[in-house]
Protein backbone atom coordinates (compact mmCIF):
# COMPACT_ATOMS: atom_id res chain seq x y z
CA UNK A 1 0.00 0.00 0.00
CA UNK A 2 1.33 3.44 -0.93
CA UNK A 3 2.00 6.00 1.77
CA UNK A 4 -0.02 9.22 1.76
CA UNK A 5 1.90 12.09 0.12
CA UNK A 6 2.14 14.02 3.40
CA UNK A 7 3.58 11.00 5.22
CA UNK A 8 6.17 10.49 2.50
CA UNK A 9 7.08 14.18 2.56
CA UNK A 10 7.59 13.97 6.33
CA UNK A 11 9.71 10.82 5.97
CA UNK A 12 11.86 12.53 3.34
CA UNK A 13 12.44 15.47 5.68
CA UNK A 14 13.28 13.17 8.63
CA UNK A 15 15.72 11.21 6.50
CA UNK A 16 17.31 14.35 5.10
CA UNK A 17 17.76 15.92 8.53
CA UNK A 18 19.36 12.78 9.92
CA UNK A 19 21.64 12.32 6.89
CA UNK A 20 22.59 16.00 6.62
CA UNK A 21 23.46 16.04 10.33
CA UNK A 22 25.55 12.86 10.02
CA UNK A 23 27.20 13.31 6.61
CA UNK A 24 26.78 17.01 5.88
CA UNK A 25 24.76 18.71 3.20
CA UNK A 26 27.44 18.21 0.57
CA UNK A 27 28.04 14.60 1.60
CA UNK A 28 24.41 13.60 1.17
CA UNK A 29 22.86 13.02 -2.24
CA UNK A 30 19.21 13.10 -3.20
CA UNK A 31 19.50 9.37 -3.89
CA UNK A 32 20.82 8.83 -0.33
CA UNK A 33 17.78 10.63 1.04
CA UNK A 34 15.36 8.72 -1.19
CA UNK A 35 16.89 5.38 -0.23
CA UNK A 36 16.76 6.20 3.48
CA UNK A 37 13.16 7.41 3.16
CA UNK A 38 12.20 4.23 1.32
CA UNK A 39 11.10 5.92 -1.89
CA UNK A 40 12.34 6.47 -5.40
CA UNK A 41 14.35 9.51 -6.37
CA UNK A 42 11.45 10.46 -8.67
CA UNK A 43 9.08 10.45 -5.68
CA UNK A 44 11.49 12.61 -3.72
CA UNK A 45 11.76 15.05 -6.64
CA UNK A 46 7.97 15.25 -6.78
CA UNK A 47 8.04 16.74 -3.28
CA UNK A 48 11.32 18.65 -3.42
CA UNK A 49 12.87 19.84 -6.65
CA UNK A 50 16.35 20.34 -5.14
CA UNK A 51 18.44 19.50 -2.12
CA UNK A 52 18.45 23.24 -1.32
CA UNK A 53 14.64 23.14 -1.13
CA UNK A 54 14.89 20.38 1.46
CA UNK A 55 17.46 22.36 3.44
CA UNK A 56 15.27 25.44 3.42
CA UNK A 57 12.23 23.51 4.60
CA UNK A 58 14.24 21.86 7.38
CA UNK A 59 15.64 25.14 8.68
CA UNK A 60 12.50 27.24 8.30
CA UNK A 61 10.87 26.31 11.66
CA UNK A 62 14.00 27.29 13.58
CA UNK A 63 14.34 30.53 11.59
CA UNK A 64 10.67 31.27 12.25
CA UNK A 65 11.27 30.63 15.96
CA UNK A 66 14.09 33.19 16.06
CA UNK A 67 11.99 35.66 14.04
CA UNK A 68 9.12 35.24 16.51
CA UNK A 69 11.54 35.78 19.40
CA UNK A 70 12.83 38.97 17.80
CA UNK A 71 9.24 40.18 17.34
CA UNK A 72 8.56 39.56 21.06
CA UNK A 73 11.68 41.58 21.91
CA UNK A 74 10.65 44.69 19.96
CA UNK A 75 9.02 46.52 22.88
CA UNK A 76 11.65 45.59 25.45
CA UNK A 77 14.70 47.56 26.56
CA UNK A 78 17.65 47.14 28.90
CA UNK A 79 17.88 44.14 31.22
CA UNK A 80 14.43 42.68 30.33
CA UNK A 81 15.46 42.69 26.66
CA UNK A 82 18.69 40.81 27.37
CA UNK A 83 16.95 38.34 29.73
CA UNK A 84 14.27 37.45 27.20
CA UNK A 85 16.76 37.29 24.31
CA UNK A 86 19.15 34.97 26.13
CA UNK A 87 16.45 32.67 27.49
CA UNK A 88 14.57 32.61 24.19
CA UNK A 89 17.63 31.87 22.08
CA UNK A 90 18.77 29.07 24.39
CA UNK A 91 15.31 27.51 24.27
CA UNK A 92 15.18 27.70 20.47
CA UNK A 93 18.60 26.14 20.02
CA UNK A 94 17.68 23.30 22.36
CA UNK A 95 14.29 22.74 20.70
CA UNK A 96 15.92 22.58 17.26
CA UNK A 97 19.16 20.79 18.12
CA UNK A 98 19.39 18.70 14.96
CA UNK A 99 18.60 21.71 12.81
CA UNK A 100 21.26 23.71 14.66
CA UNK A 101 23.77 20.93 13.97
CA UNK A 102 22.90 21.16 10.33
CA UNK A 103 23.17 24.94 10.35
CA UNK A 104 26.47 24.76 12.21
CA UNK A 105 27.88 22.18 9.79
CA UNK A 106 27.06 24.31 6.75
CA UNK A 107 26.51 27.88 7.95
CA UNK A 108 27.79 29.28 4.67
CA UNK A 109 25.17 27.49 2.57
CA UNK A 110 22.35 28.21 5.03
CA UNK A 111 23.37 31.88 5.20
CA UNK A 112 22.90 32.13 1.45
CA UNK A 113 19.33 30.78 1.52
CA UNK A 114 17.26 33.90 0.77
CA UNK A 115 14.08 32.65 2.43
CA UNK A 116 15.77 32.10 5.79
CA UNK A 117 17.51 35.43 6.44
CA UNK A 118 20.01 33.74 8.78
CA UNK A 119 22.41 36.66 9.02
CA UNK A 120 19.58 39.15 9.67
CA UNK A 121 18.36 36.90 12.48
CA UNK A 122 21.84 36.75 13.99
CA UNK A 123 22.12 40.54 13.75
CA UNK A 124 18.79 40.86 15.55
CA UNK A 125 20.02 38.57 18.31
CA UNK A 126 23.26 40.55 18.54
CA UNK A 127 21.32 43.77 19.07
CA UNK A 128 19.14 42.14 21.72
CA UNK A 129 22.08 40.56 23.55
CA UNK A 130 23.71 44.01 23.77
CA UNK A 131 20.47 45.75 24.75
CA UNK A 132 20.85 47.61 21.42
CA UNK A 133 24.15 49.18 22.47
CA UNK A 134 26.74 50.00 19.79
CA UNK A 135 29.60 49.40 22.26
CA UNK A 136 32.25 47.32 20.48
CA UNK A 137 33.23 45.29 23.54
CA UNK A 138 29.63 44.40 24.28
CA UNK A 139 29.07 43.39 20.67
CA UNK A 140 32.12 41.11 20.69
CA UNK A 141 30.85 39.49 23.90
CA UNK A 142 27.40 39.09 22.32
CA UNK A 143 28.86 37.38 19.22
CA UNK A 144 30.85 35.10 21.50
CA UNK A 145 27.71 34.31 23.50
CA UNK A 146 25.64 33.55 20.40
CA UNK A 147 28.42 31.30 19.09
CA UNK A 148 28.82 29.57 22.43
CA UNK A 149 25.10 28.77 22.68
CA UNK A 150 25.07 27.62 19.08
CA UNK A 151 28.07 25.31 19.45
CA UNK A 152 27.26 24.02 22.92
CA UNK A 153 23.66 23.19 22.09
CA UNK A 154 24.72 21.14 19.08
CA UNK A 155 27.29 19.01 20.83
CA UNK A 156 26.15 18.05 24.30
CA UNK A 157 23.73 15.18 23.92
CA UNK A 158 24.96 13.51 27.11
CA UNK A 159 24.05 16.50 29.32
CA UNK A 160 20.45 16.45 30.56
CA UNK A 161 18.28 19.04 28.83
CA UNK A 162 17.43 21.08 31.92
CA UNK A 163 21.06 21.18 33.12
CA UNK A 164 22.22 22.28 29.68
CA UNK A 165 19.49 24.94 29.50
CA UNK A 166 20.31 26.34 32.93
CA UNK A 167 24.08 26.36 32.40
CA UNK A 168 23.81 27.95 28.97
CA UNK A 169 21.67 30.77 30.34
CA UNK A 170 23.98 31.34 33.31
CA UNK A 171 27.09 31.16 31.14
CA UNK A 172 25.77 33.66 28.62
CA UNK A 173 24.76 36.05 31.41
CA UNK A 174 28.30 35.84 32.81
CA UNK A 175 29.83 36.39 29.39
CA UNK A 176 27.61 39.40 28.81
CA UNK A 177 28.26 40.64 32.36
CA UNK A 178 24.51 40.67 32.83
CA UNK A 179 22.58 40.16 36.02
CA UNK A 180 18.95 39.25 35.43
CA UNK A 181 16.32 41.84 36.25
Amino acid sequence: MARPASALRGQILESALRLFAADGFRGTSLQDIATDAGCSKASLLYHFTTKDAILTELLTPAAEGVAALLARLEGLEGAPLVDEAVTGFVEITLRFRQEMRLLFADIERASDEPGLGVMDLFEGLLDAFTARSPDSRGRVAAWMAIGAVFVTSTGNDEVPHEVLRTELILGVRRLLDHTPS
